[in-house]
């Protein structure tokens, strides 16, 4: 009880927003994968969505890794100068706790459930289909190659994401500034003209 009351309120509040995007967000990747599994025929593309989530859970980890690691002062001058996903770097290093906690955590741990379902699917199907092994043994080798994937690109991946920290964010800074952009075209499109 001690550790709670010494924990600022600001805390909980960003723990449950987290904890509500998390739960939507797997809702809503599950029910997508779901119906793109119940749509094909071939163990192929479900194997290809399945290296698509755990894909995903790495990349999130290299930016959650390269955001704690990344200095605030490098895109000073490139935000000053006005260039492109530097004000956005500059975003992201000020809110690295945020940043690497949606990263690491959420999109991390969402990814590691969905590939472990779509993995037991993969497996319920390889079974039934004839192949003629213990969907036991089907089931231990898909887990262990999941596992084997996740742990060792999240592993390259970290050692990447520290050597070229300041690069990974300012690239992430760079697609976050194209999305305003679009917007702003759009709107600016849907306005109306002034009358003179």
């Amino acid at each position: 009880m001690v550790f709670f009351k010494n924990v600022p309120q600001s805390t909980f509040k960003h723990a449950l927003l987290l904890g509500l995007g998390a739960f939507f967000l797997a809702i809503l990747l599950s029910l997508v994968s779901q119906s793109l599994l119940s749509k094909v025929a071939s163990i192929i593309p479900a194997v290809f969505l399945l290296l698509v989530i755990v894909l995903l859970g790495i990349v999130f980890d290299i930016i959650g890794t390269a955001v704690t690691k990344a200095a605030e002062s490098a895109f000073h001058a490139k935000a000053a100068r006005k260039i492109p996903g530097a004000k956005e770097a500059v975003l992201l290093t000020k809110n690295a706790d945020k940043v690497a906690s949606f990263c690491n955590d959420v999109v991390g741990d969402i990814s590691g459930t969905l590939s472990g379902a779509i993995g037991a699917a993969i497996v319920m199907r390889l079974a039934s289909g004839g192949l003629g092994l213990p969907e036991v043994l089907l089931s231990t080798l898909m887990t262990a190659s999941i596992a084997g994937i996740t742990i060792g690109g999240k592993g390259l991946g970290k050692n990447f994401a520290l050597r070229e920290a300041e690069a990974v964010i300012f690239k992430v800074g760079q697609a976050l500034a194209l999305m305003p952009k679009t917007t702003a075209r759009s709107r600016s499109r849907k306005a109306p003209k002034r009358r003179k």
